[in-house]
């Protein structure tokens, strides 16, 4: 199912990029090898390496697979991987799950999506893919009548910790979710126990999603898998920074 197809800012050289959801299986592959690429062999992680070259788990066979598309190569160049509440149901559970108690968020399951496994590919991290991908995810809160958008968003731990630490010490109280909205980790990581001297490097997911409005829910979660510290955090449409909400939300024209 196409959402839309926007001119591509990121090089003169490609045509266009197109933003849709994946259809068939082939395509859910690619983006598992798009997947691999960026979040297995880029970091050395052996422990996940496996010789199919896929980053895939049983979420996948549940949620939506956003997909940007070079349409002069074909070749996938972004991807973000999204659940629907009815998912979710079918599913038994979100994928923040295995990692932070939700409980507290039980009466919005059913207007939330959930929204991971965001990558780009290396050679197309000019911009133009994060905003099709976003403008992706708008278009697919809308058909679920989403009024919440949750996810994590990770940070290395190669350094041993220090720029998560103080990534979590430099966050300001707008930046925290109300109590009502708060989550537990279920495996914490011990942000108070590392240095945080040094003023932190911010991922630009992690900067993304507050530059739009969302909350941090809480302390980190420690994923052993990806070697990162986990954020957690929550985007209510309503609160959703006005120049990100005239940009996605606008009704689209048929295309």
């Amino acid at each position: 199912m196409r959402l839309l197809t926007i001119p591509s800012d990121a090089n003169p050289s490609f045509s266009k990029l197109t933003v849709s959801l994946a259809s068939t299986p082939e395509e859910i592959r690619e983006v598992q090898r798009l997947r691999y690429k960026v979040f297995i062999e880029a970091l050395s992680l052996s422990a996940l390496a496996n010789p199919d070259g896929l980053d895939s788990d049983d979420f996948d066979r549940y949620c939506d697979h956003l997909i940007v598309r070079d349409t002069k190569t074909l070749r996938v160049v972004g991807t973000y991987r999204v659940m629907s509440p009815d998912a979710a149901r079918r599913m038994g559970s979100y994928y923040s799950e295995q990692e932070f108690d939700l409980s507290r968020l039980d009466h919005l399951r059913s207007r939330i999506a959930e929204a991971g496994r965001a990558c780009i590919h290396p050679d197309y991290r000019s911009g133009g893919v994060i905003m099709l991908l976003w403008a992706g995810l708008a278009a697919y809160m809308r058909r679920e009548r989403c009024d919440y958008l949750m996810g994590c968003a990770s940070v290395s731990l190669a350094d041993g910790g220090h720029n998560a630490a103080a990534l979590y010490h430099a966050l300001t109280p707008e930046n925290f979710a109300p109590a009502e909205y708060r989550v537990s980790p279920i495996t914490p990581f011990p942000v108070y126990e590392r240095e945080a001297g040094h003023a932190p490097i911010m991922p630009p997911l992690l900067k993304g999603y507050l530059r739009s409005g969302a909350w941090v829910c809480g302390e980190p979660a420690w994923d052993p898998d990806f070697h990162s510290a986990d954020f957690f955090l929550l985007l209510p449409l309503t609160k959703l920074d006005s120049r990100y909400a005239r940009h996605y939300l606008k009704e689209e024209k048929p295309i």
